[in-house]
């Protein structure tokens, strides 16, 4: 549901000048201070520091470079989409959360979005806790808990001052890992790299396993999160000045960047020491250095701005979520103060990040926190993807992309799910699956339209091109799509229940208002809500008026209409008239004769006045003689729609089917008997209970079992005075069926 009028502290824009008012008072961050420095920060963190050296020491300099290659290109396509999808839209606040909800809707955009939010809040733990190593190298008689909330307090100050204090704090820790990577690589001018790099390593392992060996995959995993914080700029998207610019600009360099610097280090890495000595020290660059305190400074910079920047994130993640109404109740979490900053959101992630650092441990679920980023990332490419091949005239990126670079992203973020953690990849589905599912059961109404709509046109019209390809086969396929015209409200609504019934099997309704005589107001005002009402029960039902001055003539238009539509009716439904009228008899016969000539059955209903449906157990399916001969063929004569409405009735009461058989001689008794036992075993009709009666159908009628529906066939034009006769002769309600040349019973 849609935020209250509460949800914002100031009241929310109207007004197309009004959101350019807001934005401009809201957004103020450019492409450097807003993208490129925390989105660089983040990429270049603990990782880099402390395990990339393990990854050369296992691997060799060519092995780490695969593994770099991969996890940033990756990256890099993830990136691309991005930068491509921020092109086409006028992103909000919330980043990806947006960028998914704008295009696949906001159940999909919430699914993911939530379970962001929890990964960027629980990330801030990670990095303290890596900020708390560092400095234990430092000072190691410090308490880790006092270490662990005293930077806990100090990053949270900063997140609540603002985000733009937030920023210049991370310009002086950028400042600080700069000149830390060159005390690295300034042992290139001094001699210090005498080792020869080994290409491929032996896959030694680690300390921690006794040296027991590992495998490339592993190693993958290891550094895959080095490379999962680009979104971190992206996430300051409804605070940015330019975001359709700055986004791309800023993230892009900002993976250049740091796949540069990977890159190079890998190389000084093999040059500077053994692999015996890179895989048992993890902290061979604080040594190695020219100025190792320099390097340790960087460390604890790296981890510093990287919880930094994921606690100024994950409110604007949240509070993007809570102003679009996908978190329920959530009017507090929605509000900003005057300048923008989301505060009380930022007080409520700040509680969630002291509650996981009091866990002392969050080594259990820090796989899950990676699933989620990467189920974010490969939404991110599914969106480009799927509107790249959609054709839609509104995907007009400024920003073009090849689309196997999104379709290369999706697989690489799925891949990168299950070889880092099958099982927690399946449980990080699992979540998603999982949100989705409720916020689907809240249906949550956007402000605006998203592209699921046009992804099943594109499905429909490809499926339609196949299918004109293919030779027709209707006999398979075929399944009740009714054609219902309606010329006054109280007409369907005796129908109703017959008619979701009827569709119950995937059948499908066009209710067809017929505005003839007179401007009906009603029927304009109630015909949707019926439609409405059917796909409610999973019935595919759509609505269309015609007006005419005649309201045959009109069904008669809509039917011919209809004819080369490529779902179009293949049966259409109407009621008899109880009483005598001429008049509407006339439309009616017109109506067959036209039906079929189009090749479309008939279903002509007379209710009966006082039995109605009764209780919808039991259903009569009338058969004529069909002597002398008896033959069984793959067209049974105008008894196929029979049959097979017999069969939807039946299952859709969980009732009685009853077939009923009127020969004219005794003696064909049992010729009859034989024929329905072979057609009901063809027709695969089991539990079917056969009547069969000599004499005159009128005559005979009064003499078979009652049942809340009888059926029967309309091999020539109406007989409205026999239609009359045996719905008083039998006490229930009738239904005159007219095959249309394309259903088969035993097909």
């Amino acid at each position: 549901m849609p935020p209250g009028p509460d949800s914002t502290s100031v009241d929310a824009p109207t007004t197309l000048q009004e959101q350019v008012e807001e934005r401009d008072e809201v957004r103020r961050y450019g492409t450097f201070g807003g993208v490129f420095t925390p989105t660089l920060l983040t990429i270049l963190g603990v990782i880099m520091y402390l395990r990339q050296g393990s990854v050369v020491g296992n691997a060799g300099l060519g092995g780490a470079w695969i593994i770099i290659g991969i996890v940033c290109g990756i990256i890099a396509c993830t990136a691309l989409s991005m930068s491509s999808i921020t092109t086409n839209i006028r992103i909000g606040a919330g980043g990806a959360y947006s960028i998914i909800s704008q295009s696949l809707g906001l159940e999909v955009g919430g699914s993911v979005g939530v379970p962001l939010y929890l990964a960027q809040a629980l990330a801030v733990t990670m990095y303290i806790f890596g900020f708390r190593e560092g400095w234990l190298f430092a000072f190691p008689g410090h308490p880790a808990l006092l270490v662990d909330l005293g930077t806990y307090a100090v990053v949270l100050g900063i997140a609540l001052v603002s985000a733009g204090f937030a920023f210049r704090i991370q310009y002086l820790i950028l400042a600080v890992i700069l000149v830390s990577l060159i005390s690295v690589f300034g042992t290139v001018f001094t001699g210090g790299l005498t080792e020869q790099p080994q290409m491929w390593g032996d896959f030694p392992g680690f300390p921690e396993t006794g040296f027991q060996g590992t495998d490339m995959w592993f190693l993958f995993a290891l550094f895959f999160p080095a490379a999962t914080g680009i979104m971190a700029g992206a996430n300051m998207s409804g605070e940015l000045k330019d975001p359709r610019r700055s986004i791309p600009v800023g993230t892009l360099a900002a993976v250049a960047v740091g796949t540069t610097v990977y890159l190079a280090l890998a190389w000084w890495l093999a040059r500077a020491a053994t692999p015996d000595e890179l895989v048992s020290n993890y902290t061979i660059m604080i040594d190695r250095a020219l100025w190792g305190p320099a390097v340790l400074a960087g460390l604890l910079g790296a981890t510093f701005s990287s919880g930094l920047a994921s606690l100024v994130g994950a409110p604007r993640i949240l509070q993007a979520l809570a102003d679009s109404g996908t978190l329920p109740g959530a009017g507090w979490l929605a509000k900003r103060t005057p300048s923008g900053e989301p505060r009380n959101a930022v007080l409520f992630t700040g509680v969630v990040v002291l509650l996981a650092l009091l866990l002392r441990d969050l080594n259990t679920v820090a796989p899950l926190i990676t699933m989620f980023f990467l189920i974010t990332y490969a939404m991110i490419n599914v969106v480009v993807f799927v509107e790249q091949s959609l054709g839609l005239i509104s995907f007009r990126p400024l920003f073009r992309i090849p689309r196997f670079v999104s379709f290369v992203g999706a697989a690489g973020c799925l891949l990168a799910m299950f070889i880092i953690e099958p099982v927690f990849g399946l449980a990080a589905v699992g979540c998603v699956v999982g949100f989705y599912v409720l916020l689907l059961r809240r249906h949550i109404q956007a402000p605006g339209g998203d592209v699921r709509s046009g992804l099943f046109v594109a499905l429909a019209e490809w499926a339609a091109q196949k299918v004109t390809a293919l030779p027709p086969s209707p006999e398979r396929s075929w399944k009740p799509s009714i054609l219902v015209p309606v010329e006054r409200m109280t007409q369907l609504r005796g129908g109703f229940p017959l008619l979701e019934d009827l569709t119950s099997l995937g059948g499908s309704i066009k209710l067809l208002g017929l505005e003839g005589r007179q401007a009906d107001a009603e029927l304009r005002r109630e015909l949707p809500g019926f439609a409405r009402a059917f796909r409610k029960r999973g019935i595919f039902a759509q609505t269309t008026f015609i007006e005419e001055a005649e309201p045959g003539q009109g069904l008669i238009a809509a039917m011919q209409a209809l004819d080369g539509a490529f779902f179009r009716p293949n049966c259409v439904f109407t009621r008899l008239p109880v009483e005598a009228d001429p008049r509407a008899e006339e439309e009616i016969r017109h109506m067959v004769d036209r039906a079929r000539r189009l090749q479309t059955g008939v279903l002509l209903f007379a209710d009966h006045p006082e039995a109605g449906l009764g209780r919808r157990q039991s259903v009569n399916v009338w058969v004529r003689d069909q002597g002398p001969d008896w033959e069984i063929s793959m067209r049974l004569g105008n008894m196929d729609m029979s049959l097979l409405i017999g069969h939807i009735l039946r299952e859709a009461w969980r009732g009685d089917l009853r077939i009923v058989c009127i020969v004219e001689k005794e003696e064909e008794r049992g010729a009859a008997r034989e024929f329905v036992a072979r057609v009901t075993d063809l027709a695969r009709l089991p539990r079917v209970e056969t009547v069969i009666r000599a004499g005159g159908l009128q005559e005979q009628v009064p003499r078979v079992p009652t049942a809340d529906l009888d059926i029967f066939g309309m091999s020539g034009d109406p007989d409205f005075d026999f239609a009359r006769h045996v719905l008083a002769t039998t006490a229930s309600s009738c239904l005159f069926v007219r095959d249309s040349g394309e259903e088969n019973v035993l097909a």
